[in-house]
């Protein structure tokens, strides 16, 4: 279908998302490095293996229950390298202020980026202000790019060349919270619901799986489109099929009711602190307990696995039984939800 003009689902991450890099971005800007299409550009310099990552966040509100702009621009940085193997070490951070903004919250939110750049082990070393006109932007908006390095063993993660049949997914905890956190506090809904977002930088968590062990076949974080746009983008076109078992979710009581109360499905809305993973049968086990040993995978388990059916397509297994198909998030179900 021909764009015309952009509409808000072309920032939703899932099939609009898609259409608009693959028939605009992609297209004019064209190199074998783009074509990688990872959460991080991945290329050699002197030697050495880079993963570069970009990210702007326009999250509405600015502050929700379990963080803020802030915390979501470094850990969606750091979690984009993380997910691509490497070690995050270096952050850009850039500001779009609205003039009129409170310097009380601009440094709350500055305090904050640096407390969790901090805890995940990196530097931000160089970043860019502007100030706009009053109505020109709503209130904040950040820009954040991040630097890191790979291990050469680890550059198939990131297309997930390896994946084969038999091999099980595995994904660190509940999903839904942060979207249904930031939904219940935007005022115009009016809706009170005691949600936090999951909000989280992983790459200590996901480096302690890599160094233990040796199966890790693909990683993604399930940020925009969520859980479900993961799976279906990673089986789109192979010759592997997917299977969830949704008894083997986890998703919270309450943000299964506001979700039933809005019309959303939990597997599409957004995650800021879940990262899915493709791991052979051989370690999967080993990678869920370690990662439920540390804060952020508690709640780890295997949720589905790599089949040999359903060539090119991704099922979820329904709690009384049925069937049905995982589909890319198609249009605009959540807006500036990052």
């Amino acid at each position: 279908m021909e764009i015309k003009s952009i509409l808000l689902g072309h920032g939703s991450g899932g099939k609009l998302s898609h259409d608009l890099i693959e028939k605009l971005f992609s297209k004019h800007f064209d190199n074998p490095i783009l074509k990688q299409q990872s959460d991080s550009a991945l290329f050699g310099v002197e030697g050495k293996h880079m993963a570069f990552t970009t990210d702007s966040f326009v999250v509405d509100p600015i502050f929700f229950p379990g963080g803020n702009i802030g915390k979501i621009a470094i850990a969606g940085t750091v979690n984009d390298l993380a997910v691509s193997g490497a070690i995050p070490k270096y952050l850009s951070c850039g500001f779009i202020i609205e003039e009129g903004f409170s310097y009380e919250s601009l440094e709350q939110i500055v305090v904050t980026m640096a407390e969790e750049a901090k805890k995940a082990g990196v530097q931000i070393v160089t970043g860019d202000t502007k100030v706009v006109d009053k109505g020109k932007c709503d209130k904040v908006f950040i820009n954040t790019s991040g630097l890191g390095f790979l291990d050469e063993k680890y550059k198939p993660i990131s297309s997930g060349t390896g994946i084969r049949p038999g091999d099980k997914i595995i994904i660190n905890g509940s999903i839904g919270d942060h979207g249904m956190s930031v939904m219940a506090a935007r005022n115009d809904l009016n809706i009170s619901a005691d949600i936090k977002s999951d909000c989280a930088c992983l790459n200590h968590m996901i480096a302690d799986v890599l160094d233990q062990t040796t199966e890790v076949r693909f990683m993604r974080d399930a940020t925009r489109g969520g859980l479900g746009t993961v799976i279906s983008e990673l089986v789109q076109n192979e010759t592997y099929g997917i299977e969830i078992k949704e008894n083997q979710l986890r998703i919270h009581e309450k943000v299964r009711g506001m979700c039933e109360l809005l019309g959303f499905d939990p597997i599409h809305v957004a995650n800021e602190g879940k990262v899915v993973l493709v791991v052979g049968k051989k370690d999967a086990q080993k990678a869920v307990e370690i990662m439920q040993q540390n804060e952020y995978g508690q709640q780890a388990s295997i949720i589905g696995e790599i089949t040999e059916d359903y060539k090119g397509k991704a099922w979820l297994e329904t709690m009384i039984g049925g069937k049905r198909v995982i589909e890319m998030l198609s249009g605009q179900q959540l807006p500036r939800i990052c």
